[in-house]
């Protein structure tokens, strides 16, 4: 074989191991670079060990529904409300009083009436009672809280929607009042959804 039919067949050889080289290379270097995403577990980026926020019963259209607290605007309810979550802290922040009208939807707690079945609200009535949930333009976890005390000689009773509600307002059972505290609770379970 002459010398350059030897070069030739060397310069072939070369560019072969060469490229296979490289595709080897860069196939290492992207393995290294790029996520593997389908070896991630199936909770992705998030750390499974954190704290648990326990869910807090409540009504809305009717169904009894899951939600969370998780700020307040106010200190005493957030002090009320950590007691209730079992010591899992509510947090206070104050600026949430100032949050506009619209971003607010509100939600109905009882002072009174709980006869110590089921599921008690924060201060000692039954669970909260929301309207729009998500999926509603006008549903949002702000919640503006509008106190519901039953009425003296009035014979309390659970109420599960709005509707109920409003009935029990128009009969004279219950009075209302806003008590200017606004509350972070997103819905977690709601009528036809979950998160």
């Amino acid at each position: 074989m002459n010398a350059v039919a030897k070069s030739l067949r060397f310069l072939t050889i070369f560019i072969i191991a060469s490229t296979a080289a490289s595709q080897i290379w860069a196939q290492g270097m992207k393995d290294t670079m790029e996520p593997k995403i389908s070896k991630m577990p199936k909770t992705g980026m998030m750390s499974t060990d954190g704290p648990t926020v326990p869910p807090v019963t409540g009504y809305s259209k009717g169904q009894k529904i899951l939600f969370m607290h998780t700020e307040t605007s106010d200190a005493k309810i957030a002090k009320i409300l950590t007691e209730m979550m079992g010591g899992s802290p509510v947090l206070v922040v104050p600026s949430l009083a100032k949050a506009p009208k619209e971003m607010l939807a509100p939600v109905y707690v009882f002072t009174n009436g709980h006869d110590g079945n089921g599921p008690m609200g924060p201060l000692g009535g039954q669970p909260d009672i929301f309207d729009h949930a998500p999926g509603d333009p006008k549903y949002s976890p702000l919640r503006n809280v509008i106190l519901v005390t039953w009425k003296e000689g009035k014979s309390a009773r659970i109420l599960k929607s709005i509707s109920e509600l409003q009935g029990v307002i128009d009969s004279g059972a219950v009075s209302t009042k806003e008590a200017g505290v606004v509350i972070n609770m997103p819905f977690l379970t709601w009528p036809g959804g979950k998160r």
